[in-house]
């Protein structure tokens, strides 16, 4: 839980040093926190998918990347993924994830990565708001 709050604000301070859309605010951005928790031996395996494809379908459909890490110490170094996406609103975010699951182009990176089996054994996601004091909105 306390790994979750740190990166948490390292999230928001890391990206208050992006420039928002114009209108970010008024629209009701939504930032979601994802932290994967791969298979073990897994973790370079989704690095990869995320670096060579994953980001770039995020991108087409308005999943806006703020950050990602890794965290530095064992034994969370060997197993997770934690990263930090914005979406216009919470209903934008839904018809988004919707569309990159249903995108031919994903579903075919999903199934060329996993062909040695699964990489990802569990998901989480908190959405956020910024707080009225937070650099990035």
């Amino acid at each position: 839980m306390v790994l979750r709050i740190v990166l948490s604000l390292a999230a928001g301070l890391a990206a208050s040093f992006a420039v928002p859309p114009a209108g970010a605010q008024e629209r009701g951005r939504v930032f979601e926190l994802r932290t994967y928790t791969c298979l073990e031996g897994k973790l370079p395996d989704l690095l990869a998918r995320f670096r060579n494809h994953t980001t770039q379908i995020f991108e087409k459909h308005g999943i806006t990347s703020i950050a990602y890490w890794v965290p530095q110490d064992a034994p969370l170094s060997q197993n997770t993924l934690i990263y930090v996406l914005a979406h216009p609103s919470r209903e934008a975010a839904k018809k988004n994830w919707e569309a990159f699951r249903n995108d031919p182009e994903w579903q075919k990176v999903q199934k060329e990565s996993e062909a040695n089996g699964k990489i990802v054994s569990k998901v989480e996601s908190v959405f956020m708001d910024p707080a009225d004091f937070s650099p990035m909105k």
